[in-house]
């Protein structure tokens, strides 16, 4: 579980979840202090960070040799949809065919499926 709570500081947004903690906040342009990541900058890096560690987890599972893996996400709204394009490099000697492994790897991993899947998000107010 994760908590953010926030005071009256615009918009610094303090981020728990038991074992650490870290902040959100805006850029100074829309009125936040920029002491942390906007919100939409933690969910590229929640897709960046999964993705990266699930490829790590089967290339070491596989023995293959790479030596490092670098992913960047953006999102991009529109009216209807918001699109999230992710940018893999991997650093090591493997061969297209581990590269597109890798690739398909990647479209799998636990916060691509929660993106991708149906959500519902429950709220209720105390």
């Amino acid at each position: 579980m994760t908590t953010a709570s926030i005071a009256s500081t615009h918009y610094s947004v303090k981020i728990q979840n038991g074992r650490h903690e870290l902040y959100a906040d805006e850029p100074k342009e829309i009125g936040g202090g920029d002491t942390g990541p906007a919100p939409d900058e933690l969910l590229e890096a929640s897709l960046a960070s999964c993705t990266a560690i699930t490829l790590r987890m089967y290339a070491d599972r596989k023995n293959w040799p790479v030596a490092e893996i670098e992913v960047t996400v953006s999102l991009a709204r529109n009216e209807s949809k918001t699109v999230f394009t992710r940018f893999i490099i991997i650093n090591g000697d493997i061969n297209e065919i581990q590269r597109q492994r890798l690739l398909a790897i990647a479209k799998a991993c636990p916060v691509s499926k929660t993106l991708l899947g149906v959500i519902e998000i429950n709220s209720e107010i105390k």
